[in-house]
């Protein structure tokens, strides 16, 4: 079992992946870079990537299955609504001893907090959009996001 990120490591993942300018064409590089590593790694993941009120990219891979929308489009909720990776929604959640599938004020269809989807965000820290995984793990679908956004900042 891989260990998860601590609350502390996710907040500095968010501070150091902010981007100084995002456009249609940085979405597809973005969503690109993922596909072509998880074609590579032969795994069976769903890729969203999803600013300014859109999708901007979106790739099905084999193995990956039509949940996998489902789970992506409930991920980017979650990090739409909060600012934060969902993986740090989930932590923090756990932490409080509440994950989302058990608060009443939640629309259990629209959101979840299961890892696999990070901001997209300024340099200034507004958010304005996601980068969304499904198909792996929590901590995979995470770490593969990050790498996306990672490859552009390179």
């Amino acid at each position: 079992m891989s260990s998860l990120p601590s609350l502390e490591i996710l907040l500095q993942q968010e501070a150091e992946h902010r981007l100084p300018q995002f456009d249609f064409d940085l979405a597809w590089q973005i969503g690109q870079s993922i596909q072509q590593r998880a074609r590579e790694d032969n795994v069976p993941v769903a890729i969203e990537v999803y600013a300014f009120g859109q999708v901007l990219f979106l790739a099905a891979l084999p193995g990956s299955t039509p949940e996998n929308l489902e789970w992506m489009r409930r991920k980017r909720n979650t990090v739409l609504l909060t600012g934060h990776s969902s993986m740090y929604v989930g932590l923090v959640n756990e932490l409080k001893g509440e994950r989302m599938a058990e608060q009443r004020h939640i629309l259990q269809q629209d959101y979840t907090d299961h890892g696999g989807s990070f901001p997209l965000l300024t340099s200034q820290g507004a958010i304005i959009g996601a980068v969304t995984i499904s198909g792996l793990p929590s901590e995979e679908d995470h770490a593969l996001a990050l790498w996306g956004i990672t490859q552009l900042l390179r």
